[in-house]
C-alpha cells in the first residue's frame, strides 16, 4: 500500500485475498463524508465485486491496489455473502450506480464539489445534464471524457492544474475494471504532494458503468433482482457480446475460490494491507 495515500480505519474481509471493507451504505457514506472534511486527507475508493476480486487472482499488483484503497466497498453481493459467512452480519451490499446518487444528495447541503472524469464520448456531459436537473443546487466543478489511451505526461499535468485550481471533495473516475483502479492509485502515487489541500480531504472514486445507468444510457437491474445473486444475468442479457465471457470464467473461478478458502483448503494472503486492518 502506498504510505502517502489514506485508508479508512474500517476493517475488511478477506475475499479470495483481497480485503473488503466491512461496510452497509449508511457506513460507507459516512467515512467517505468523514473523508472530505479531513484536511490533507487523499485517496481513493474502489467499487469491488466478483469481476476485481478474480482479476486480482492473476494480478498481485491489482491486488494491492485495492488493498491499498481508503475503502474497497462491497458492489456484489457474493462479497457481502463471503463477509456475513466470516462472521459480519452487518455488511451490506455498496453497488456503484446507488452509491453514487446517494452521496451526491447527501452533499447537497454541504456544498461538496465533485468532479466527473470518465465515460465514452458525450457521456459526462449528458451525465452532467441529468444530475442538475434533479438537483440544480449540485456543484459539478469539472466534466472530461478522457481519451481511450494513458494519459500523456502533458495531459496528466494539466488534470493536476485542474484539480489543484477546482479543489473537488469527490472525482469521479467512470472507466471500467481494472482500468479504473490502476488509474486512481498510479495518478495519486505520482502526485500526491500537489492534489492534498490544506482546508479539505479528496478521495477518488472507480464506480465503473455507474456513469451510464446514472445518465440512462444503460437499464439498471430491477430492485427485486438486487441483492439475489443474479443480478449478473440481467447485465449480461442487457450486454451479451461484452459479458458474457467475463461471467462464464468469473463466476466458476469465484464459487471454487471461495470454497477453497472457506474450507480451509487454501490461504489468501491480504497483500498490500495493514495487518491491524485484516479481519480473518
Amino acid at each position: 500500500m502506498n504510505p502517502e495515500l489514506s485508508a479508512s480505519s474500517i476493517p475488511r474481509v478477506n475475499v479470495l485475498g483481497v480485503g473488503i471493507s466491512d461496510v452497509n451504505m449508511g457506513t460507507a457514506l459516512m467515512a467517505v463524508e468523514e473523508a472530505a472534511d479531513t484536511p490533507g486527507l487523499l485517496g481513493y475508493v474502489t467499487v469491488t465485486g466478483v469481476h476485481g476480486v478474480i482479476e486480482s487472482q492473476a494480478d498481485a499488483g491489482l491486488q494491492r491496489i485495492h488493498n491499498g484503497s481508503y475503502l474497497s466497498v462491497p458492489d456484489g453481493i457474493p462479497m457481502v455473502w463471503m463477509g456475513w459467512m466470516q462472521g459480519h452480519g452487518t455488511m451490506e451490499q455498496v453497488c456503484g450506480p446507488e452509491f453514487m446518487p446517494a452521496l451526491l444528495e447527501r452533499g447537497l447541503g454541504a456544498k461538496r464539489r465533485h468532479f466527473l472524469w470518465g465515460g465514452g464520448d458525450g457521456v459526462v456531459e449528458k451525465l452532467s445534464t441529468e444530475l442538475l436537473a434533479r438537483h440544480p443546487e449540485l456543484m459539478i466543478v469539472g466534466t472530461e471524457t478522457p481519451p481511450f489511451r494513458p494519459l500523456t505526461e502533458s495531459e496528466e499535468l494539466d488534470l493536476v492544474a485542474r484539480i489543484r485550481e477546482l479543489k473537488p471533495h469527490f472525482f469521479w473516475v467512470g472507466l471500467s475494471t481494472p482500468k479504473q483502479e490502476r488509474f486512481m492509485s498510479g495518478f495519486l502515487a505520482r502526485h500526491a504532494d500537489q492534489l492534498r489541500f490544506e482546508n479539505q480531504g479528496m478521495l477518488l472514486f472507480g464506480v465503473g458503468a455507474a456513469f451510464d445507468f446514472q445518465a440512462g444510457l444503460v437499464k439498471e437491474a430491477p430492485r427485486w433482482i438486487r441483492g439475489s445473486g443474479f443480478e449478473w444475468l440481467f447485465r449480461m442479457a442487457m450486454d451479451p457480446k461484452r459479458l458474457w465471457r467475463r461471467y462464464l470464467r468469473n463466476n466458476p473461478r469465484f464459487l471454487a475460490g471461495s470454497f477453497a478458502q472457506l474450507s480451509g483448503l487454501r490461504e489468501y494472503p491480504l497483500d498490500g494491507l495493514p495487518e491491524a486492518d485484516q479481519l480473518k
